[in-house]
């Protein structure tokens, strides 16, 4: 299967899962509970070589994935919607699409909510104050309020990379200095 293909199941599958999971949230009034449980998801899978595995390799059967995610729910908590969501999605073999379904989360609940998500990368961690900054400054920017996600990439050395919508700017100390060696070569 091309990747392009494999992609577009990816997602299809996460929006699927994410529409439903936000109905139910919606239903039962717990939208910003479900939200932050799942960034707390999202923290435990960043944060584990071993729980990325799990999710993604197709040699751990339907009941090991399930075995691990039902512990993985008790151990940290996850009650209620999130922990039979991720214990269904589990069952299902959907582990795959999880870290989809949790992006597609967050951008159904932010566009109930009225706001735009903005995708930034950093080359290091946004303390709280930059992120209310960089809030600010996006909110002027568009009219609305923006909902910030952040993805650390040292390889861009400095600066930021802020996608909203269609629209990137792109202040990277990486990209910055292509174009300055680019515009070298072209003098010499």
């Amino acid at each position: 299967m091309p990747v392009a293909d494999t992609s577009q199941l990816i997602s299809g599958v996460a929006e699927r899962y994410a529409s439903s999971l936000f109905e139910l949230a919606l239903e039962a009034g717990s939208v910003e509970a479900v939200g932050a449980d799942l960034a707390r998801v999202q923290a435990l899978i960043d944060g584990s070589e071993d729980l990325k595995r799990l999710i993604v390799s197709p040699v751990f059967s339907a009941e090991d994935q399930f075995k691990a995610v039902s512990a993985l729910v008790e151990k940290f908590g996850f009650s209620g919607l999130t922990g039979n969501f991720l214990r269904v999605v589990a069952r299902n073999r959907r582990l795959f699409a999880l870290p989809g379904v949790i992006k597609a989360f967050r951008l159904i609940a932010a566009r109930h909510r009225g706001e735009i998500t903005a995708d930034v990368t950093s080359a290091h961690a946004l303390t709280e104050a930059q992120q209310t900054e960089l809030k600010a400054t996006l909110k002027g920017v568009t009219g609305k309020d923006v909902a910030v996600n952040v993805t650390v990439d040292p390889s861009i050395l400095g600066g930021l990379i802020v996608k909203v919508g269609s629209r990137q700017i792109d202040t990277s100390l990486r990209t910055k200095l292509s174009t300055l060696k680019l515009a070298l070569k072209e003098v010499g």
